[in-house]
């Protein structure tokens, strides 16, 4: 095959070029309709696909997100309860506006069993939170470190529920037994009155 035989070569003779022309431009032709499909077609359709891989992968993520749940959901059940159970144990350690005179009397008697000598036990005003208020009360007493000890245990035993804040132990001036000055907080249910 000769290059001049290309110079020969029209359309209008198509049929007579020699095979090895004719399979060569069928392959650029094949290979030019293949690139402009994938150009203005497949390229398209490929992107979308690996979108849809990725919101597929996230819903699998998802799914077994929810199956590790809806396979707990028993146990998720019986933890709910004793949570619901424990709650309102807890609620039933919070007394009701009748039992906080009550609870104030434990407190001092607590105090008084241990050997400690009150200087001050003065009730403060209620200080509302969410669901429960809280009860301060100043005191002030004279003992030593077994007998503040003793006292706060004694709180922690309790039925109700009494917590110590802002405690200073000091030595007073003329000496003696040390003095214990701390913030006990009691604390009530707050019904729900809408």
């Amino acid at each position: 095959m000769d290059f001049q035989d290309f110079n020969d070569l029209s359309l209008d003779n198509a049929g007579e070029w020699p095979t090895v022309i004719k399979l060569l431009v069928f392959l650029i032709l094949a290979g030019g309709i293949i690139g402009a499909g994938y150009y203005f077609d497949t390229k398209d359709q490929y992107i979308a696909l690996g979108q849809v891989e990725k919101v597929e992968l996230d819903l699998r993520d998802e799914f077994e997100r929810k199956q590790a749940k809806a396979v707990n959901l028993d146990a998720y059940r019986e933890q709910l309860k004793e949570m619901e159970e424990s709650f309102g144990a807890m609620l039933r350690q919070l007394p009701d506006k009748t039992e906080v005179a009550g609870l104030l009397v434990d407190v001092s008697q607590t105090g008084l069993a241990a050997g400690l000598e009150f200087e001050l036990f003065q009730p403060q005003g209620e200080v509302r939170q969410d669901f429960y208020a809280e009860l301060p009360i100043k005191i002030k007493v004279l003992g030593d470190y077994h007998e503040f000890g003793e006292f706060v245990s004694g709180l922690a035993a309790l039925p109700r529920i009494v917590t110590i804040h802002d405690i200073k132990i000091s030595t007073p001036k003329e000496g003696g037994q040390l003095r214990l000055e701390a913030i006990a907080k009691t604390y009530r249910y707050l019904e729900e009155a809408g």
